[in-house]
């Protein structure tokens, strides 16, 4: 039986669907608005394709509702949205068809903001800039570094040196083994910064093109395939690919003490977070520890400098080392406190508002 959306809303607590149909140029949007309780709703613009127009709804409200909880867990003034796009055929003019994501971002008069997501790049959001102001991403940005994802792979970074410190006892990712699943923007930045540590990688992806870089640049080794990565005795598994990464078939065969890395919604459901921990392992929340590329496009939304922004995801570090440690002290799971720390954010924001109107 197919979901109902608008009660998958609800149980997400999701406070806005909008879906619009450009006709000229083919777009078919769907932008998920989960909250605005912190401020504007800000969340990349995903081009995929999907099965249905439930599905593309469905992964909206559900990544809508990521970006809440990412925001609130690094204290950044914004809520939660997502657009997500079904991916035509071909397009076939792709400025016309940006500048109409620039447009149907407009009838939300702000309340979403939209930037870099999978599918989409840098040169899109400067299309979609020419039809809409709410829009980030951009090569114009202020700061040095218009594509977030190496900030991004910086954060997960400062969460596996605060993990290894934790389950390990180590203050080094010296010699430490790292399997990498996914080398995309992110999970490619992720193995530069691991290199650049010192730690051992072992990688896998769909693209031989970029295991092969991997391999050149880092002297990674390879996996012939995934479950022969997820297999492989390691510190440290990084899924950096696509989410519901850990789930009932996948989770028994995990040889890492360590769970952290660089993908979306890592969890296929929430109880994976305490099957982690009931076979000792320790996850770091994929939410907390990836928002280094949201809180280095927030920087430049609130006027706050590269540096100070820069220092905001280094701070990921001690964001994981709170949840680490009150997860251990409460018997919790570490997605079920990180969940706990974000609503209580946004719940205290929400309280404090009403109390003013």
């Amino acid at each position: 039986m197919e979901q109902d959306i608008l009660e998958y809303a609800a149980k997400m607590h999701c406070r806005e669907l909008h879906m619009s149909v450009d006709l000229a140029t083919g777009l078919k949007a769907v932008i998920a608005v989960h909250s605005t309780a912190l401020g504007p709703a800000l969340g990349g613009c995903r081009l995929f394709e999907y099965a249905s127009t439930t599905a593309a709804a469905i992964d909206a409200i559900r990544l809508a509702q990521g970006m809440t909880y990412k925001a609130a867990i690094s204290n950044l003034p914004l809520g939660g949205g997502k657009m997500v796009i079904l991916k035509p055929k071909q397009i076939s003019d792709r400025v016309a068809f940006f500048k109409a994501v620039g447009r149907t971002v407009n009838l939300l008069s702000g309340r979403y903001i939209t930037a870099v997501d999978i599918g989409t790049s840098v040169e899109d959001m400067d299309i979609v800039a020419t039809t809409s102001k709410f829009v980030t991403c951009t090569s114009t940005g202020l700061f040095t570094i218009a594509d977030p994802s190496a900030l991004t792979a910086r954060g997960v970074l400062r969460s596996i040196q605060a993990a290894v410190k934790f389950k390990l006892g180590k203050n080094t990712l010296e010699r430490l083994h790292v399997t990498i699943q996914g080398l995309g923007h992110a999970g490619y930045h992720l193995a530069k910064e691991l290199h650049e540590s010192g730690a051992r990688l072992t990688v896998f992806d769909v693209k031989p093109e970029l295991v092969q870089k991997c391999v050149k640049e880092f002297s990674a080794m390879v996996a012939p395939d995934f479950n022969t990565l997820l297999s492989l005795k390691a510190d440290v598994f990084a899924p950096c690919a696509l989410g519901a990464i850990l789930n009932d078939d996948t989770i028994p065969r995990i040889r890492a003490p360590i769970v952290a890395g660089c993908a979306n919604n890592q969890l296929a459901e929430p109880r994976h977070g305490r099957e982690l921990m009931d076979r000792g392992i320790l996850y770091a929340p994929d939410y907390a520890i990836n928002a280094g590329g949201l809180i280095y496009v927030s920087g430049q939304h609130t006027r706050s400098t590269e540096a100070e922004t820069k220092q905001n995801i280094e701070n990921i570090y001690n964001t994981s080392l709170e949840i680490f440690e009150r997860a251990e002290r409460e018997k919790r799971s570490t997605n079920e406190i990180a969940d706990i720390i974000a609503q209580e954010r946004v719940k205290k924001k929400s309280e404090s508002l009403e109390q003013v109107f």
